[in-house]
């Protein structure tokens, strides 16, 4: 992976992260959006493959909601683990 792809996954990951930090109103900084969002990526990708669509596939508007899935996706699941309301 050379440097533009790996700018590309922490810029792509941060906005799908903030962007579901938003929709479900979970507060979090810059590094946490980020984190949530490239995690998110992976976790849509896998989910968008395994109903028979395609992972991400560079910086574009799919892979982007790929990775909002998957970041609220996984924002749903950690907060079954941890117990914690949405407020």
């Amino acid at each position: 992976m050379d440097a533009m792809g790996i700018i590309g996954w922490i810029v792509l990951g941060g906005l799908a992260g903030w962007v579901a930090s938003m929709i479900s109103k979970e507060n979090g900084g810059l590094l946490k959006n980020i984190i949530v969002g490239i995690i998110g990526a992976f976790i849509g990708g896998f989910v968008f493959s395994t109903l028979g669509g395609s992972e991400v596939t560079g910086f574009n508007f799919y892979s982007f909601i790929v990775a909002l899935v998957g970041a609220l996706i996984l924002i749903f699941l950690l907060r079954l683990v941890t117990g914690r309301s949405k407020a």
